[in-house]
C-alpha cells in the first residue's frame, strides 16, 4: 500500500504543475487589469501605477511570471491580493473555517440521507417508498441550487421569518447565543447544498445495493441464520459502499463549486464568494492561490478514494 500511495504521489505532481500552468495562462491572457482603478483615476499619477507593475512583474513574460509564482508557492509564498490588499494565505484562511463548516455539514447532510433512503429503497423495490423516493431524487437533483436557494429564502425568510437569508461572520452575541446565531444561519446553506448531494447520492446507493442483495453470499449468509439487520449493514451496506466512496470522493471538489452559487445567493463570506469577487477584480494571486488548492483537492481526492476501496473490501490490493 504505501508503495502504491508514493507512486501515485509522483505522479500527481507533473499533473498538479501541468494544470497550475495552464490555470496561470489563462489567467494571465484574459482581459482585464488588476491597477485599472489606479490608471482611471486622475490623482494617481501614471509613473505610480508604472513602478507598481515593474515591482510586482506584471509585464514580464507569462512563463517567467509563472516560475516566479511557482516558486513563491513552493517556498510558502502565496502572494499579495491586489483587491483586499493583504497577504493570499491570510485571506483565505479567514474565510476557510466557515466554507469547510458550511461544505462539511452539508456533505454530512447528504450522506446521512442518502444511505437510509437508498438502502430501504433497494430492499423494497417499486414499492410505494421507492417510487416517491426515486421521484424526489430526481426533481432535488434536477433542480438547481441557485433555485432551491431562492425557494428557501421565499418561504423561510420572507413569508415565514424564521431563518435569515444573510449570513453574518461577526455576531455580537456570546455563548450559547453566539453557536445559536451561527447555526440558525447556516441551516438554509447546508440544508440548499446537503439535499442536492443527497439527492445525487441517493440513486447510486440505490442501485448499488440492488447490484449487491442478489448476491450468493448474500443468500448464503441468510441461510446460516444472521438476521436480516446483520446481513444488510455487515454484507450488503459495506460492499455496496465501494462505487458510492468514488463518487462521494469525487464529489468533494464538485461541492465547492456549488458553494460559488449558494454562498453568493446567501452572502456567506466563504472562499466561493471570494473567487467571484477575485475574478471580477482580476486578482490573479488568490484566484490561482484557490483554484490550485481546489485541483490538489481533487488529486486527494481521488487518492483517499482508492485507499478506502482496500479497506471496505479486503479483495482490493495495491501491493
Amino acid at each position: 500500500m504505501s508503495k502504491y500511495v508514493i507512486r501515485r504521489v509522483v505522479i500527481a505532481v507533473p499533473a498538479l504543475l501541468g494544470i497550475s500552468l495552464a490555470l496561470f495562462t489563462v489567467l494571465a491572457l484574459a482581459p482585464g487589469d488588476p491597477f485599472e482603478e489606479l490608471v482611471t483615476n486622475p490623482n494617481v499619477p501614471p509613473e505610480v501605477t508604472a513602478r507598481l507593475r515593474e515591482q510586482l512583474g506584471l509585464d514580464d513574460p507569462v512563463l517567467v511570471r509563472y516560475v516566479r509564482w511557482l516558486g513563491a508557492m513552493l517556498r510558502g509564498e502565496w502572494g499579495f491580493s491586489f483587491a483586499s490588499r493583504m497577504d493570499v494565505d491570510r485571506l483565505i484562511l479567514q474565510r476557510l473555517p466557515t466554507t469547510l463548516w458550511v461544505l462539511g455539514a452539508a456533505q454530512f447532510l447528504g450522506i446521512l440521507v442518502a444511505l437510509p433512503i437508498g438502502t430501504l429503497s433497494a430492499m423494497r423495490p417499486y414499492s410505494v417508498f421507492d417510487q416517491v423516493a426515486t421521484t424526489l431524487a430526481f426533481i432535488g437533483f434536477s433542480l438547481p441550487t441557485f433555485f432551491t436557494g431562492l425557494l428557501f429564502i421565499l418561504v423561510f425568510s420572507i413569508s415565514l421569518d424564521w431563518l435569515p437569508f444573510i449570513y453574518q461572520a461577526d455576531i455580537d452575541a456570546t455563548g450559547w447565543r453566539w453557536y445559536w446565531g451561527h447555526l440558525r444561519q447556516a441551516i438554509m446553506p447546508i440544508a440548499v447544498l446537503g439535499l442536492f448531494q443527497g439527492a445525487a447520492l441517493t440513486r447510486f446507493v440505490r442501485s448499488a445495493v440492488l447490484d449487491v442483495i442478489r448476491l450468493d453470499y448474500v443468500n448464503t449468509a441468510r441461510a446460516k441464520g444472521l438476521s436480516e439487520q446483520i446481513t444488510i449493514v455487515k454484507h450488503v451496506v459495506r460492499n455496496a459502499l465501494i462505487p458510492v466512496v468514488t463518487l462521494v470522493a469525487l464529489q468533494i471538489p464538485a461541492i465547492f463549486t456549488g458553494a460559488v452559487i449558494t454562498e453568493q445567493i446567501f452572502r456567506v463570506p466563504g472562499i466561493g464568494s471570494l473567487l467571484i469577487a477575485s475574478i471580477l477584480a482580476n486578482d490573479t494571486p488568490v484566484v490561482m492561490a484557490i483554484t490550485f488548492v481546489l485541483t490538489a483537492l481533487v488529486l486527494i481526492s481521488s487518492l483517499a478514494a482508492d485507499i478506502v476501496y482496500a479497506v471496505l473490501d479486503p479483495r482490493i490490493s495495491y501491493n
